[in-house]
């Protein structure tokens, strides 16, 4: 476990994954983080790397060969991690190719993520360097769960998500047999900038936007206001999830999705992949802000 800390917030995160895993005010000591109860959903904010959600049968196709990833990729949970930097305010995280991951994912990689702490903000900084000889296809992401409801007083309902700008937006839905995402939508947003939270939210799983006009949400309380807010300027989908039987709520930045039920495999032309050219490195962030109310 490896921390930071300012007057304001303490931050870890585990070794493994190089997962986000607290975020805590250093005066009140009020936690924003899930605790990852493995009885409901034992992770805190996974990192996602090559892809987003799951594969359709867990497998693509490259170069007409076939390979098997796990749902959200390779850096979730993979004891490979190690850090790479330290610094009074930032912490950054490595993972690169070996012998075990080229034979699920065909690419000579660095991936490292970064973790920023200035004053009541962190931000997470994802990049990845292309040191092969080909042209790489990837997707990147986060995955924060933030504990809802903050404080004791509170219920589940108390809370809202406030999105920066008035919203005309559906969610793509899952099927929920196959885990895929369904040619199915259903309205979300008409205009409006707030969505209420309530476990039943969550009963056909995540909600998925490809085309929010806001870059930023906040997690509001009606009783205590302003919680915190996610900003993710770099990546143009947006899931928001929880287990229904959770008391949390992911603020999910993607850059990339999650296979159709309809897709051919083609890693190539899977929707959201990016690309990468020998040699070169691609970065991307986002940031976690906690209202100074809150501290």
């Amino acid at each position: 476990m490896f921390t930071l800390e300012n007057d304001l917030l303490k931050i870890a995160v585990k070794q493994t994954g190089a997962e986000l895993c607290q975020i805590t005010s250093t005066k009140q000591k009020t936690e924003f983080m899930w605790d990852a109860n493995p009885e409901i959903w034992g992770s805190f904010a996974p990192n996602l790397f090559p892809i987003i959600g799951a594969l359709k049968n867990d497998t693509y196709h490259f170069e007409n060969q076939a390979y098997s990833l796990p749902k959200h990729g390779l850096v979730r949970n993979n004891p490979d991690v190690e850090l790479h930097e330290q610094t009074t305010n930032s912490l950054t995280f490595k993972l690169i190719y070996n012998e075990r991951s080229l034979k699920i994912y065909p690419f000579k990689f660095e991936f490292y993520i970064t973790y920023t702490l200035e004053n009541s903000t962190l931000t997470v900084k994802h990049t990845v360097k292309n040191s092969d000889s080909k042209t790489m296809y990837f997707s990147v992401g986060g995955h924060p769960a933030f504990k809802c409801p903050v404080y004791s007083d509170e219920n589940y309902e108390d809370y809202i998500l406030e999105f920066e700008k008035p919203e005309t937006s559906k969610t793509h839905l899952i099927n929920m047999k196959n885990g895929m995402i369904s040619s199915e939508t259903e309205t979300v947003f008409n205009n409006n900038n707030t969505l209420a939270l309530t476990h039943e939210l969550f009963d056909k799983d995540a909600l998925i936007f490809k085309d929010l006009k806001s870059k930023k949400v906040t997690l509001k309380s009606k009783n205590h206001g302003n919680i915190l807010s996610v900003s993710y300027i770099d990546f143009p989908y947006l899931g928001i999830w929880a287990k229904p039987t959770g008391d949390y709520v992911c603020i999910e930045p993607w850059l990339g999705i999650a296979d159709h039920e309809n897709t051919n495999q083609d890693f190539k032309t899977k929707e959201g992949i990016l690309q990468l050219e020998p040699n070169k490195t691609f970065s991307a962030c986002y940031s976690i802000e906690i209202h100074q109310s809150r501290l």
